[in-house]
């Protein structure tokens, strides 16, 4: 089998946004919660400090010293998160100023996942006794909406020489497609529409679109919205492609010690998820490996740290041998079902306030990075 692309899933969070200044003050980003960030029990490690500092990754000298790292430590590319609302995008920064301006920008590739949940207040959540947070944008999006999105993307993303293509057609990853479906009007109103998405990706010159289902069974962020059925699903949407966006997904977290739990029967449940995907899904499944979980800088930190869902879930700290477990075994995951273009999806590279990040902090340092050189090489 040949060398899987390692993508990593990257979080637009770490600059001046601004939706961000009217709801939270002008100079907010999330880096705020990452600093304000305390133990919440004996032995816990917070704040996680990153070892380059608190950077505005918005500017491209920022951005070209992050592809420099996944270039040098063998992380192929991107996938970013990207956000649309009804009214357009949000964090767009991040990957307009940041990654796309870097002078190195073409010496990685990337791609968009559309990160189309709700986005409620929890920066930082408040007490979970108080039930839900306040909705900020909805994530269900109509037709209009989503076909101005799919043509700002087609024009400004998809023709770059760097945008990650499997047999040519861009790749374009779907988060919920419980909200998808929703916004569109049900399954076959979503189903024209992503034909509609493949047409205009052909009338731009390319041989279609490369649409990807991110599956899971378990919702983590409030007011989630899963699929019973992905199946049937995405072979209605006419996904080419599934994968998983991170291991919590996978398991329910109440089923784990609190406030710390062990990482490999989180891994187990994952993967045993993912062979029932392999086993039933008509398209390729590509397997993701989880740094670690820790959304705790995320709930309020004057509040007892306790159960309560989303973020007051268990923490699960792994260590750079641990995650290199989930590699091989996503390696061996890989020789075993043999996708005609093997692809391990990471989670993440700079999820710092949900305690997953690849990028180096100043306990762990470079650990994290060496493990993906160490298992895939360059």
């Amino acid at each position: 089998m040949d060398r899987p692309k390692v993508l990593a899933y990257y979080f637009p969070g770490w600059h001046r946004d601004p939706r961000n200044a009217r709801w939270f003050g002008a100079d907010w980003d999330e880096w705020e919660l990452l600093r304000a960030a305390a133990p919440r029990f004996e032995g816990h490690r917070q704040p996680r400090i990153p070892l380059a500092g608190y950077v505005d990754e918005s500017a491209a000298d920022a951005a070209e010293a992050q592809i420099d790292l996944a270039r040098q430590y063998g992380v192929d590319g991107f996938l970013v998160d990207y956000y649309w609302y009804d009214d357009g995008p949000y964090l767009q920064a991040a990957l307009d100023e940041g990654l796309l301006s870097a002078a190195n920008s073409d010496d990685v590739e990337f791609a968009l996942m559309w990160a189309n949940h709700e986005l409620l207040d929890i920066f930082p959540h408040g007490d979970p006794a108080l039930g839900t947070p306040r909705e900020l944008k909805r994530g269900a999006i109509d037709r209009a909406a989503f076909e101005k999105m799919a043509r700002h993307v087609i024009d400004n993303y998809f023709s770059r020489p760097n945008y990650l293509t499997v047999e040519g057609r861009p790749w374009f990853s779907i988060y919920e497609l419980g909200n998808l479906i929703t916004g569109l009007g049900g399954v076959e109103a979503a189903a024209d529409a992503l034909r509609w998405f493949d047409q205009e990706t052909q009338r731009a010159g390319h041989p279609g679109i490369h649409c990807d289902a991110v599956v899971w069974g378990i919702g983590v962020l409030p007011a989630a919205i899963t699929v019973s059925d992905p199946r049937e699903l995405v072979r209605a949407l006419g996904f080419r492609s599934a994968t998983s966006y991170v291991w919590i997904h996978h398991a329910d977290a109440n089923d784990f010690d609190f406030p710390v739990a062990e990482v490999a029967p989180l891994r187990e449940a994952a993967f045993a998820e993912y062979e029932k995907y392999a086993a039933e899904l008509d398209v390729p499944f590509y397997p993701n490996v989880t740094v670690g979980w820790d959304a705790s800088p995320r709930t309020d930190q004057s509040l007892p740290f306790d159960r309560g869902g989303y973020p007051w879930t268990p923490v699960w700290d792994p260590s750079p041998s641990d995650f290199r477990e989930g590699l091989l075994q996503a390696k061996a995951f890989l020789e075993r079902h043999r996708p005609p273009y093997p692809i391990v999806t990471v989670n993440a590279w700079n999820e710092w306030t949900e305690g997953s990040a690849l990028l180096p902090d100043t306990h762990h340092r470079y650990g994290f990075l060496e493990m993906i050189r160490d298992v895939f090489g360059h």
